[in-house]
């Protein structure tokens, strides 16, 4: 008689203590430097004069072939998971760029630094190419690695009666992050 699956599938294997993740493309984006680049990729207010940066997701053919971009062209946002390379080292706590100068828990925020420096950033999808995505509202450098991508989809990805902590405070106080570069919106001036 052959023998069962087990049942219990969490008992069934063992608890990953490295995971291993390769590039699926990258990122062709105008910064090139961390200063000037935007914090988020969409903010609640924007200056009047702020137009949001168009980039290029070169997927890698090899890897993603252009059938698996079938049907995202129907989609008006996308998630864009990527691996912030340049960053070697994190801290616990760390002091927000907006709001009252506190330490915050690094898991409460979302500063770049992280135990696993992965990116998480919602952009506007132009156009679907052979293996590339045309993109607006980065907050990536060139060359980031993109480890996936997912359909922004509405009904799972918008809460917007979520409480978000300190941040939802800060806007009940009427403090709101208006300049995505933590200046008056010109990078240089940083």
């Amino acid at each position: 008689m052959p023998k069962l699956p087990p049942k219990d599938y969490i008992q069934a294997t063992e608890f990953p203590s490295a995971i291993s993740l390769h590039p699926i493309g990258v990122v062709r984006s105008p910064y090139t430097e961390r200063h000037g680049t935007p914090r988020q990729s969409r903010l609640k207010a924007q200056p009047e004069d702020y137009t949001p940066a168009i980039a290029q997701i070169e997927l890698f053919p090899n890897l993603v072939p252009a059938i698996a971009l079938k049907d995202l062209d129907g989609f008006d946002y996308l998630w864009v998971i990527s691996w912030l390379h340049l960053n070697r080292h994190w801290n616990p706590t760390v002091i927000p760029p907006r709001g009252p100068k506190i330490r915050r828990g690094t898991l409460a925020t979302r500063a770049p630094h992280r135990p696993n420096p992965i990116g998480l950033s919602a952009v506007k999808l132009l156009q679907v190419e052979a293996s590339a995505l045309q993109v607006e509202g980065i907050d990536l450098l060139d060359n980031t690695p993109v480890l996936d991508i997912k359909p922004y989809v509405s009904y799972c990805d918008a809460l917007p009666e979520a409480n978000c902590g300190y941040v939802s405070e800060l806007e009940r106080e009427g403090e709101r992050e208006v300049d995505i570069f933590g200046n008056d919106g010109h990078p240089e001036r940083r």
